[in-house]
């Protein structure tokens, strides 16, 4: 079964900021880029370094070890080294509170 987790409010990131959240044991990236939410797991799939912690560039996330570029609306890889895409939430907006669905 799967829930939806409550994991932030929406008023307290600003665009371009990010928080890292535990959502059933996967540690989870919520970036606001233009005003929406987007959720991928806090991983590169190129050699497991923390993503979150790179530098935002539009609505790609940089790698801080190695240069892999990810959209963070799609987890898609858009440069290597990386060639693997990285794992995205579904994520919604219920009355102001920023929700994470688990798939556990």
């Amino acid at each position: 079964m799967s829930d939806w987790i409550d994991v932030v409010a929406d008023s307290a990131l600003a665009d371009g900021e990010h928080v890292v959240v535990d959502v059933d044991g996967y540690e989870v990236a919520i970036f606001k880029i233009d005003g929406q939410c987007y959720a991928i797991e806090d991983v590169c799939t190129h050699d497991g370094a923390e993503i979150a912690s790179g530098e935002l560039d539009g609505d790609e996330i940089i790698c801080p070890r190695h240069g892999a570029r990810f959209c963070v609306k799609t987890g898609e890889v858009k440069s290597p080294p990386a060639y693997e895409d990285i794992a995205t939430f579904p994520i919604r907006l219920v009355e102001g509170r920023v929700q994470v669905k688990s798939e556990n």
